[in-house]
């Protein structure tokens, strides 16, 4: 009798996951390749894999509507200008900072882009494979989205299109501003373009402006339909390429070997090398505020609490209050290394000797001067970055032929996860990490643990961490097979089992730290993707995040400064 699991239709967490693995397998050869039509033959397998996926933060992807929450959440993390260029370059660090092109960051994700001229944006890639997995993945969905708008409005073969989008190219090409009625006018012709109601039109429309161009929505919108029309009438398509430097060199740890360095570079010119060292991987704010806010605005804050004043620290409009903790922090023991490697992540080093007062003071002042610890704090890495980073970072420091080993005591990290039970701001406690795609599997004690943090009023939960490929490629199928498995996941982040893996080939295998170096996880939930209308693309955590965040933080001082 045949098995009926055999017989039978594969689930859809198995079509997903399926999808999943052809994606990057296609992506890793494009990239070998060197150039690709996302919109061509070449990229039929990006395609059919991301409608086969339909990731929760794509919305409705496989829908004729096009999405505008996933359409905001992608725009947010490429270019500006970038649907308006026929050419896409992703390139190495080959020179451009030095040259006329302005540096174009996008809000929401730290890597520097240059409009070359109207047609062309080369994109640098600086942390890796995962940061060219996640541009793949976001222009694939935005060609798609593209190409709906194009269907919506191309009426004929010759290229004859409705009068809707007539309107909306005269509405984009006038050089006047649009006053509150013609706005409107040209949002309900868009709406029809786009197959939604004038109010979900009108509802985003504001969270696309920038200073710079307040229709940014209309512009945006005009631009993907424009360049879509000219490859179905015209056969003028658009094109991905590789650069031959970015293709040499990806993989070999040039910029975070030049990054490390700069670190290692930096305590040895401060003698703090033969300090017991922590690293904290973080934001740059977190430990900074933790160990200084308190005294440093006791004046300004006398009758808040700790929380009540990180929340505030917190808000864009308190320039000043971050400035004066910063500015009180630079005097107290922090040196401040802005990133010049390429690798984006700017560094916090902390000589604690020189922490006199504060919270932990009374800790600090307990240990001998030679132990007292040195933290060095990371920003956040992206994806595969976080094994070359830390992987180099936790090599002996050579000069001169000589060769010193750090005395690594600790490696904590913090950072955002989406929850799969729970909700946003609860705090997940990781007791290994699994790599999404394989059986590989990192368990590791964790100095946290959910004891450790409960009682704050904040829900946690510990178990096992999925470390994804892409956040972007998830569905809510196959986050359900994780979550319901024997894997019992409670959550998914991009970085932990590569920061594992640096920490135990350093430690295990290579000697290059003590096999005894503790290690401390903990991860705040930014969303829960099983939950409807709570992806990442619904919007950030706002305040929310702040207690975790700063929850969290102390907890790894409090251990730091009481175990070492």
């Amino acid at each position: 009798m045949v098995n009926k699991k055999i017989q039978g239709r594969r689930t859809r967490a198995q079509e997903s996951s399926s999808a999943i693995e052809r994606m990057y397998i296609t992506m890793r050869h494009l990239f070998n390749r060197g150039f690709y039509k996302p919109m061509g033959v070449s990229g039929d397998t990006l395609r059919e894999g991301l409608l086969t996926l339909r990731p929760e933060i794509y919305g409705s992807i496989a829908e004729e509507k096009v999405e505008l929450d996933g359409l905001l959440y992608v725009v947010d993390r490429l270019p500006i200008g970038i649907e308006e260029c026929r050419y896409i370059n992703l390139t190495s660090e080959e020179g451009y900072k030095n040259s006329h092109f302005k540096a174009i960051i996008p809000p929401k994700r730290r890597r520097n882009c240059y409009r070359i001229d109207e047609e062309q944006m080369n994109i640098e890639i600086t942390r890796g494979r995962s940061e060219i997995y996640d541009i793949l993945t976001h222009l694939t969905f935005l060609f798609i989205e593209s190409h709906k708008i194009m269907n919506r409005v191309v009426i004929n073969e010759e290229g004859n299109v409705t009068r809707d989008w007539n309107k909306l190219e005269n509405a984009v090409s006038s050089k006047k501003e649009l006053t509150k009625s013609q706005r409107e006018v040209v949002l309900t012709h868009t709406a029809n373009i786009l197959g939604r109601t004038f109010e979900e039109v009108t509802s985003i429309y504001n969270s696309f402006s920038c200073p710079e161009n307040k229709e940014r929505f209309l512009h945006i919108i005009f631009w993907l339909g424009k360049l879509a029309i000219d490859e179905s009438v015209n056969e003028n398509k658009r094109i991905v390429t590789f650069s031959p430097v970015l293709r040499e060199r990806l993989g070999h740890h040039i910029h975070g070997e030049i990054w490390a360095d700069t670190i290692k570079n930096k305590l040895e010119e401060l003698k703090l090398l033969e300090r017991p060292i922590h690293i904290i991987s973080a934001n740059m704010h977190s430990v900074m505020n933790t160990l200084y806010a308190p005294t440093a605005l006791k004046t300004e804050l006398k009758s808040k609490t700790p929380f009540d004043v990180y929340e505030l620290l917190s808000e864009t409009k308190n320039n000043k209050l971050r400035a004066k903790v910063e500015k009180f922090a630079l005097l107290k023991g922090m040196t401040y290394l802005e990133d010049q490697s390429g690798t984006n992540i700017n560094i916090q080093i902390f000589d604690t000797t020189k922490y006199t007062e504060g919270s932990y003071a009374n800790l600090t002042s307990k240990i001998k001067k030679e132990d007292t610890p040195v933290l060095i704090v990371m920003d956040y890495a992206f994806g595969e970055q976080a094994y070359e980073t830390m992987d180099e970072l936790l090599k002996p420091y050579e000069k001169e032929g000589v060769r010193k080993y750090l005395d690594v005591a600790s490696v904590s990290i913090m950072g955002k996860a989406g929850i799969l039970e729970g909700g946003k701001g609860d705090i997940m406690i990781p007791s290994a990490h699994v790599f999404e795609g394989t059986a590989d599997n990192y368990p590791f004690n964790n100095g946290l643990k959910k004891e450790d943090l409960e009682g704050e009023g904040i829900d946690i939960y510990d178990g096992a961490m999925i470390t994804v490929l892409g956040t972007s490629l998830q569905n809510r199928d196959i986050l359900k097979f994780f979550h319901d498995s024997t894997w019992n996941i409670i959550g998914l982040e991009m970085e932990g089992a590569h920061y594992q893996k640096a920490i135990q080939s350093a430690s295990k295998l290579r000697g290059s730290i003590s096999s005894g170096v503790k290690v401390r996880y903990a991860y705040y939930a930014s969303d829960n993707p099983l939950e409807t209308g709570s992806t990442l693309a619904s919007g950030g955590l706002g305040t929310t995040g702040v207690k975790p965040t700063y929850l969290i933080t102390e907890k790894i001082l409090e251990q730091i400064f009481k175990e070492g």
